[in-house]
């Protein structure tokens, strides 16, 4: 077992307020598998793994549709990185292990 693996309750600072999401990894190499759940939805997410790092992108439906590109490094039992939305910029994602 990789140490990105398992669950993360996880926060996006975005500028309509802190979206939380449940994060669940299983990684296998250099790739990953999990699911994202929360207000926004829930989906199936795959990425890849550098390290301890993920790298992975995920369509949101709410508030309007958009493809969010995200990088986050595992530390432990804490996750923390960025999120991309494209136009409109760049905010933080932090986690910690469920």
């Amino acid at each position: 077992m990789s140490g990105v693996d398992g669950s993360w309750n996880c926060t996006i600072e975005s500028p309509m307020g802190e979206q939380e999401f449940l994060f669940t990894v299983n990684s296998s190499g250099g790739s990953f598998t999990g699911r994202a759940e929360g207000a926004m939805g829930a989906m199936d997410i795959e990425g890849e793994v550098e390290g301890d790092t993920l790298i992975w992108s995920m369509r949101v439906p709410k508030p309007m549709p958009l493809t969010l590109s995200c990088k986050a490094t595992v530390s432990g039992d804490t996750l923390e990185g960025k999120v991309s939305a494209g136009i409109f910029g760049k905010f933080p994602v932090t986690g910690t292990r469920a």
